[in-house]
């Protein structure tokens, strides 16, 4: 593609990754049970789009994938905990925008939902209890394989990794990574992702924490990097997200 193919290309798949194209109604997204602190802010076409994400956060991740491949951040990309595979389906679009046929997209999420909070469990996790919302968000690999495929981006530069975060990123088979995006709302979700998949992320890569507008996660966010020394600033994405570039 030209670079204006491209970019008018990536355009049109965040429009319709958002139902923008469509003209939906934006739907309010409930709000957490605990930790959120957005009140149910309102997504686009949040129960029928293929992201519930804010068109600001499509240009986020837009921005971490095009400046890590401009600048040769070695590494493949990443999203734990997808959804409907929306935000895969555009780093999988970027990918093919601009003619990259050797970095891989991972599409990591147990689709069924989030762990539910027992007693041995963090406490903020027992309090947000988000695994009541499991019937919203719980979507099957096969149904979100069929969302790839709709855009024509379901080929083998396309990884899935199913199960509990837990169990599948310690042994999964990534050598190095360029965007490392963590959706999983939970305590629990976003520490093992970071200790998984952090080690991993290469000197220039990308880290995007959707989730840092709810308690359990930010907590995750801040005790990870307390414990390891990581000092880079931490910016806006959206009103809910935010990331920051590893710098070594």
């Amino acid at each position: 593609m030209t670079d204006t193919s491209a970019a008018l290309y990536l355009e049109l798949l965040k429009k319709v990754l958002t139902n923008r194209i469509q003209m939906d109604t934006p739907s309010a997204w409930p709000a957490g049970p605990g930790g959120a602190e957005d009140e149910g802010e309102a997504r686009p076409g949040a129960f029928t789009a293929h992201t519930m994400v804010s068109p600001e956060s499509l240009d986020n991740v837009q921005y971490c994938v095009e400046h890590a491949l401009a600048d040769g951040v070695s590494g493949d990309l990443i999203e734990t905990g997808v959804w409907r595979g929306g935000i895969c389906v555009l780093m999988r679009g970027i990918l093919k925008a601009h003619g990259v046929e050797d970095r891989r997209v991972w599409v990591a999420d147990s689709f069924e939902g989030v762990p539910e909070a027992d007693d041995g469990s963090h406490p903020l996790d027992q309090e947000m209890a988000l695994h009541n919302l499991n019937t919203v968000l719980s979507v099957p690999a096969d149904a979100v394989r069929a969302v790839f495929k709709s855009y024509d981006l379901l080929d083998e530069q396309v990884e899935f990794l199913e199960g509990w975060f837990s169990e599948t990123l310690p042994a999964a088979p990534i050598e190095s990574l360029a965007v490392l995006r963590l959706d999983g709302d939970l305590y629990v979700s976003t520490m093992d992702s970071l200790s998984a998949l952090y080690p991993k992320l290469s000197p220039g890569g990308f880290v995007i924490i959707d989730d840092y507008n709810m308690a359990p996660c930010r907590a995750a966010v801040h005790e990870y990097r307390d414990a390891h020394g990581i000092k880079e600033e931490i910016k806006a994405a959206d009103s809910v997200g935010v990331w920051w570039r590893k710098e070594s």
